[in-house]
């Protein structure tokens, strides 16, 4: 036992932490010790209930890990030798900016790009240091995981529609989501509401640990989600299943869809979806006729390729015919923050000029989720919610793109690229061709725990600090109005720093202005952003040690008091104005995945099986974890799945090595036979690279990444991306499967060669990135002609109203500015704010108030005065008004008569003075001290001889 600790032990103590090995950051209890952890456990106060997955409970290895880089790296071989020098975390941000601010000056800004990974960073300080340094080419892999979701929605009912209320849920959709092998503890929610009378439907084209579980499974072709959904919608509509009610009051061109939808019946979609009518008509009916209910986002509507936001907006409709959006047992649209900080505010927007916006690579094609898209919904967000979403993950240049720029040069030279939080040819799709391009731009700098094959290629290379050795908050993109947050159990070890740190020492040694980086640490940052909720805290760390997480009160039928959605019209949009305002139809319309058997036959002859990627799998969180030997024991090797009938025919068995082909190329993994998935459909999970290997041994595969890697099959070639926000595809592609032999087992050189398109049969470019047509083109619009609006102003064409440019503040017919966030009046003229209370202008920016006719108003220990008037109210006969300062006062004494109290009030102190003589109030013995200290009652008798009274009553009381 010489191996147990004791947490009580002293000089323990007990540090709220976060795991940062995926979403969901569960709660950690680190136990620290002379600034070392030596224990930590799962906090059962916090929402993972005290439990870990082998991910949380491998932190400790992941601090100590002997490959962790903790020192800066300088590349001082060629690229991908793996030659480095060591050298002060410093000198290494101060070379870096140099060379940074070079390129922007013979390049531009726009010529230094970003990419992002997971929500684990702070990235409101990534997107801090781009708009100050006056690029707008940050991106992530954002466009594969809910960001078009979240625009698509927001276009129909005008916030995402993302938190489930499931207690009071009746039935839910788990769509393209396996919570029983990927959330820690939420497979147990679900079954026990389900035992409660919940309904579970299952969409997945396997037989998953959820899906095992299920009221109905529906095991859909990989790809075919926007042919099922299309035909929910259609049957709810035309058998009468939706919200009448709501669909009367709070739907907008319903009819319209109505008769849009018109052909897109089960029997249309059942050959589209290998699901039979009844099915469909199943899912439907079971959805819409248990109400409330709830759809559970999952990623795969934003990883289909061409039909993601067709998708995610008939789904969106769906939500909102059936009457479940934003009411208890519905799906929450919780809005921004209003009471804290949001990541928007952190981001410094108003820093990147528009000439800047204008330059985001993709944002001509893939309007939504760039800064054409952005610009409209935020400007709408200002206007109804009052506040906006980050710009960060909801306004992407697009990935793919910038890196064709790369090689290309096409729509100009990317020439400085900084990675962080990402191992890009893991996890962007083609990832032959964003191999390339990591070796080919001309400036690379990355920010890692480990040495992957794009700190390989790096200039530089900074250690990261992890989860135990920096703080956490929570915000769910920034798109919430919730918060959680976690303490750093230890400071970073050797030369390991945040990514905050990164971003503010960069940009301070870019020459950024100090005082737009005025937090050292993620704690005072944190605590600026908490500092608007008023908790009874001094610190970021009091918020964790009493607090630990924020919900605000559970708000459900917003639209009702708001008097409508937030949408341009104020109406659920069933045909989406801010869509056709973009160029693109505003209500859904079918589309097939990428690839498929009915769209491309010839195709189909050659690659005839249904292949499905992306997929996450335990123990790994994308890219994550392979160096660690005890959770790479858990899964060794890269397995796919493939039906028991499939293997037979191809002559496979368990565990045999296998190549999975597609037209973009090939790639080998071990068979994994089982009868959960359709018998001409195969699963390829994501993300695996050999981090065991020597890297630089083989630069046109370093560490094997390539070689099982699903990306290597996918497409990001621009008519396979989705036309609206750009997602690619991921799912539904088709492929053919064949078994390793002896004179066909290693990965070859072939097997590596990239080209633009991807599959091209040539080498390299033969098509440049600007020459590739989308899947559907722009649909053109004109917004109705408007009467133009007054200087200062703009007209919105949906609803005809006029708002103040910058504020978004609406001009009431009043005269009068309302203000979307309070519902407050604010003066046209100045913008200052009325207040009712006071029947006064306030200017907000100094405090100062106003009278009607925009007239200073002075005020003394809080009351109001009227200089050079006579008194506007009656005084009392023993005070006198004073007639230059404005206020009345009782003699001499510099007190201030309060009107409203009947007090005089002492500028000096603020105490309270009795109005007849002027004397003291004491509050603590409620009261009067008159100027010789003799202390009276209320009623003016002294306090001495009512004490005497009270002592006689007491006296006599006890002798009768």
């Amino acid at each position: 036992m010489g191996n147990e600790i004791d947490i009580h032990a002293p000089g323990v103590e007990m540090r709220k932490s976060l795991c940062y090995f995926c979403h969901a950051n569960c709660g950690v209890l680190a136990y620290v010790k002379d600034g070392e952890v030596i224990k930590i456990e799962g906090d059962p106060n916090y929402s993972n209930q005290g439990g870990l997955c082998c991910r949380g409970n491998s932190a400790l290895l992941h601090l100590n890990h002997p490959a962790r880089i903790n020192h800066a790296l300088k590349r001082v071989g060629k690229k991908g030798e793996g030659k480095w020098e060591k050298i002060p975390y410093d000198q290494a941000i101060a070379e870096v900016a140099e060379r940074l601010n070079q390129i922007k000056e013979e390049s531009g800004a726009e010529a230094v790009a970003t990419a992002g990974g997971t929500t684990r960073t702070d990235d409101w300080a990534r997107r801090r240091f781009m708009n100050q340094f006056g690029s707008p080419n940050g991106f992530h892999n954002a466009l594969l995981c809910w960001i078009p979701t979240f625009m698509a929605e927001t276009c129909v009912a005008g916030w995402s529609p993302f938190e489930t209320d499931l207690g009071q849920a009746k039935v839910v959709m788990l769509w393209g989501m396996n919570p029983g092998a990927s959330s820690l503890g939420a497979m147990r929610g679900y079954t026990d509401l389900q035992k409660n009378g919940m309904k579970i439907i299952v969409v997945d084209p396997r037989y998953s640990e959820t899906a095992s579980k299920a009221d109905l499974w529906l095991p859909l072709r990989p790809g075919s989600d926007s042919a099922l959904a299309l035909a929910m919608l259609r049957t709810i509509i035309y058998e009468g299943l939706y919200d009448f009610a709501f669909v009367r009051d709070w739907c907008q061109d319903f009819e319209e869809l109505r008769e849009h939808v018109r052909d897109y019946t089960p029997e249309w979609a059942a050959p589209l979806t290998w699901l039979t009518p009844d099915q469909i008509r199943t899912a439907a009916r079971m959805y819409a006729g248990n109400k409330p209910g709830c759809i559970q986002w999952g990623c795969t509507w934003d990883q289909l390729g061409t039909a993601s936001t067709t998708t995610s907006l008939t789904l969106a409709l769906m939500r909102a015919i059936c009457g479940n959006l934003d009411v208890p047992g519905g799906d929450g649209m919780p809005g921004p923050a209003l009471n804290f900080l949001t990541d928007e505010e952190m981001e410094a927007n108003e820093c990147l000029p528009e000439e800047q916006k204008a330059k985001q690579i993709g944002s001509d094609k893939f309007k939504l989720t760039s800064w054409p898209g952005y610009t409209l919904i935020s400007d709408n967000a200002k206007r109804t919610w009052g506040k906006t979403l980050p710009a960060e993950w909801f306004c992407e240049a697009h990935g793919p793109s910038v890196f064709k720029a790369i090689i290309t040069g096409d729509p100009y030279q990317i020439r400085g690229l900084i990675v962080n939080a990402t191992n890009p040819v893991n996890s962007y799709g083609d990832a032959k061709m964003t191999l390339e391009a990591l070796k080919k731009v001309e400036f690379l700098v990355t920010v890692e725990y480990w040495m992957t094959p794009t700190a390989l290629l790096s200039d530089y290379v900074f250690p990261a600090a992890g989860a135990l050795e920096r703080p956490t908050i929570v915000t769910h993109y920034g798109a919430t109005d919730s918060f959680l947050g976690g303490k750093r159990a230890i400071q970073p070890l050797y030369d390991r720093h945040t990514d905050m740190t990164f971003w503010r020492k960069l940009g301070l040694a870019c020459g950024q202005d100090p005082d737009m980086w005025p937090w050292e640490t993620e704690e005072e940052a944190y605590y600026h952003i908490l500092k608007p909720l008023g908790l009874a805290i001094s610190c970021y760390n009091d918020f964790v040690d009493n607090y630990r997480m924020y919900y605000p009160p559970l708000h459900q039928n917003k639209y009702v008091a708001n008097g409508g959605f937030w949408t341009p019209s104020g109406k659920v949009e069933c045909n989406s104005s801010i869509l056709r305002e973009l160029g693109y139809a505003g209500m859904p319309t079918y589309m097939g995945c990428s690839e498929n058997e009915i769209d491309d036959p010839e195709v189909a002859e050659k690659y005839p099986i249904a292949l499905t990627t992306g997929g996450g799998f335990m123990p790994y969180h994308h890219s994550e974890h392979f160096q660690m030997p005890s959770i790479r024991y858990l899964y060794p090797d890269p397995y796919y799945t493939l039906n028991p009938e499939l293997a037979e025919k191809l002559g496979i068995a368990e565990g045999d090595w296998c190549w999975i082909e597609t037209r973009r190329g090939r790639i080998k993994m071990r068979a994994n036979v089982s009868p959960e998935i359709h018998p001409n459909v195969v699963y390829c999970p994501r993300g695996w690279w050999f981090p065991e290997r020597d890297g630089s041994a083989d630069l046109d595969n370093p560490f094997g990444c390539l070689e099982s890697n699903t990306n290597v099959l996918t497409s990001v070639d621009d008519w396979d991306c989705d036309p609206m926000g750009g997602s690619w595809a991921n799912r539904g592609l088709l492929c053919r499967v064949y078994k390793c032999t002896e004179l066909d087992h290693d990965y070859k050189p072939a097997d590596a060669q990239w080209s633009i398109p991807g599959d091209s049969a040539e080498p390299g470019v033969t098509v440049m990135p600007s020459d590739q047509h989308l899947a559907r083109e722009k649909v053109p619009f004109e917004a109705p002609e408007m009467e133009p609006a007054p200087e200062g102003y703009y007209r919105v064409w949906q609803n005809g109203q006029l708002y103040q440019a910058g504020t978004h503040f609406r001009l009431d017919e009043s005269g009068w500015l309302v203000n979307p966030r309070t519902k407050g009046y604010h003066d046209a003229y100045t913008g200052w704010r009325y207040d009712p209370a006071l029947e006064l202008l306030v200017d907000d920016e100094n405090g100062k108030y106003y009278d009607m006719a925009r007239e200073e108003v002075t005020f003394v220990a809080g009351v109001r005065c009227y200089p050079g008037q006579d008194a506007p109210y009656e005084i009392p006969e023993q005070l006198t008004w004073n007639r230059e300062a404005g206020y009345a006062q009782l003699g001499d004494k510099p007190y201030v008569y309060d009107p409203a109290s009947g007090w005089l009030l002492d500028p000096e102190t603020g105490a309270y003075h009795e109005a007849y003589y002027g004397w003291l109030y004491d509050e603590a013995t409620g009261q009067l001290v008159a100027d010789d200290g003799t202390r009276y009652t209320m009623e003016y008798s002294p306090v001495e001889a009512e004490e005497a009274q009270a002592a006689s009553a007491a006296d006599e009381e006890e002798g009768a």
